[in-house]
């Protein structure tokens, strides 16, 4: 009987020792199996952290690059970079940048991209940024009928020679373009000014001004704004109906545009071209957008015209919006902390 027992017992060790080796090598090839599986894991998250992150820093380079309004820098570090040396000049502009710190509160600025839509740009992206709302005479007035009426209502034909900037494009397509120009402000305008949280309108603005397309058809569609209260100023004057804003007399005074046509063909046209808007269209500018625009003439230190207005008589309500200039042609944006 012992015998047996001994038997029965050494068997059982037997099965019980090869049935561990078996399920130790399945252990052992499991444990592989998941050591093996976790590294892998491993090296693929940090692959994939890492493809994010380049991808991240691409968008965000690209993002930078395409900004045509910058985000803000130390107005006197700006100062000190752009400015350096012992010119006459130098030391000017470097006495106006500080005037501008410490008796008017400017801290910060904002660059604004150096090409011929640059006050357009400038001045559009402040109300955008600021909420600003249309204009009262926008908000009676369906602004996308503006180039039927032109065309059709007032007979003005020769709408067909306008010029959209830097594209120079003229022809019997005027009229759907123009459409465009109009519907893209409108519905920028209306989307941004209707977000009230500051960060979230401050990053549809930076998106707006990141696409090239978008915003040159904002400021052609300015542009056409300003063409058509030209016209009809025009016509009130030619009739002698209701008295218009001395403005017009004044721009209408100028050899160069004494009629709508000369003014479309030897100003706006090369406007986002050749050319900028000059001191009389930037109160024209004012005057329709409804804002006081207050600019900074830094060449013009130390004298009266340090600081102007535009329009220089403006309604209380109207918002204010500020530029600063170093040559009367391209703009940045101040900004203000007390």
């Amino acid at each position: 009987g012992r015998h047996e027992v001994r038997s029965w017992t050494t068997a059982t060790k037997q099965s019980l020792c090869i049935m561990w080796q078996k399920v130790k090598v399945q252990l052992m090839l499991s444990m592989s199996f998941l050591v093996a599986v976790f590294w892998y894991c491993r090296r693929l998250y940090s692959f994939l952290a890492q493809l994010l992150k380049r991808w991240s820093n691409y968008l965000q380079r690209k993002l930078i690059r395409n900004l045509s309004v910058l985000t803000e820098t130390d107005l006197l570090g700006y100062s000190a970079r752009e400015w350096k040396g012992e010119t006459k000049q130098a030391k000017h502009m470097r006495e106006a940048y500080e005037e501008l710190f410490r008796s008017y509160h400017v801290k910060y600025l904002r660059q604004v991209r150096r090409d011929n839509y640059c006050v357009l740009r400038a001045v559009l992206f402040q109300i955008f940024s600021q909420g600003i709302p249309f204009p009262s005479w926008m908000k009676e007035r369906d602004i996308l009928k503006l180039p039927e009426k032109l065309l059709y209502s007032q007979g003005c034909n020769w709408i067909q020679q306008y010029s959209f900037g830097p594209e120079r494009y003229t022809g019997p397509n005027v009229f759907s373009k123009l459409r465009k120009c109009m519907e893209t402000l409108k519905t920028n305008w209306t989307e941004i000014s209707a977000t009230k949280d500051h960060e979230e309108r401050g990053n549809m603005c930076n998106t707006l001004f990141s696409d090239e397309s978008k915003e040159h058809k904002l400021y052609e569609a300015i542009k056409f704004i300003m063409l058509y209260e030209v016209v009809e100023a025009y016509e009130q004057m030619k009739n002698r109906e209701q008295p218009v804003h001395n403005l017009f007399s004044l721009l209408l005074a100028r050899d160069s545009s004494s009629d709508p046509l000369s003014f479309m063909m030897n100003h706006l046209n090369s406007v986002g071209d050749s050319i900028c808007l000059d001191q009389v269209e930037l109160f024209l500018l004012g005057y329709l957008l409804e804002v006081k625009i207050r600019v900074y003439r830094l060449h013009r230190f130390n004298t009266e015209e340090f600081q102007v207005s535009y329009p220089d008589e403006y309604r209380r309500e109207w918002n204010e919006i500020s530029l600063l200039t170093e040559d009367d042609r391209y703009y940045h944006i101040p900004l203000f902390r007390t």
